[in-house]
């Protein structure tokens, strides 16, 4: 199935939708702790400014059909979308939140392609181990730089490439219920 015949699609209202490294499509159910810790992010965001660009689950082109709609993204201030789509040159900043079901593809398989295509900052904010992993200076095969900070550490200040700051708040990320996934 294409990136067009996806976004095209309608799909349940809770779910996610991403191509796997593989090519398969996969649908999974976005949890509560996914969705506040996006919302979460979006809030620090605003610090940016109002008129930031700030995207989530917003499909970026990436060369070789890797297109993917990350969870959350900070783009240059002067991005434009090429149709319906930001290019990944774009990006300054991409993070993926971890559920049950996406665990491999966040920490592995989205650090290698991310550092491949030389996305400056990609963060990886983890629930279930309640950390966020920051990773900068992008190679071919991903990153040099990974840092790991605890949820409740305080305020985590992000440096984009075009000089400004992001700062995550790492005492407001919300954690998983004791329930379970």
């Amino acid at each position: 199935m294409s990136v067009d015949a996806v976004m095209d699609t309608e799909f349940p209202t809770g779910y996610v939708v991403f191509f796997g490294i593989d090519g398969k499509v996969v649908m999974t159910p976005q949890s509560e702790e996914h969705s506040s810790t996006i919302r979460s992010m979006q809030i620090d965001s605003l610090a940016l400014g109002r008129h930031a660009k700030v995207i989530s689950d917003v499909y970026l082109d990436f060369p070789a059909d890797e297109n993917s709609a990350p969870d959350f993204a900070i783009m240059r201030e002067d991005a434009r979308r090429q149709g319906k789509r930001y290019s990944f040159e774009d990006v300054l900043l991409i993070a993926e939140v971890v559920s049950v079901s996406s665990a491999r593809k966040d920490y592995d398989d989205c650090t290698a392609k991310y550092g491949r295509y030389g996305i400056p900052v990609y963060v990886v904010v983890d629930p279930y181990a309640a950390e966020v992993v920051v990773h900068s200076q992008p190679t071919g095969s991903g990153y040099i730089a990974a840092h790991t900070h605890k949820y409740g550490s305080g305020k985590l200040p992000i440096e984009l490439a075009d000089g400004r700051t992001y700062t995550l708040d790492l005492d407001e990320l919300p954690r998983p219920e004791a329930d379970g996934h």
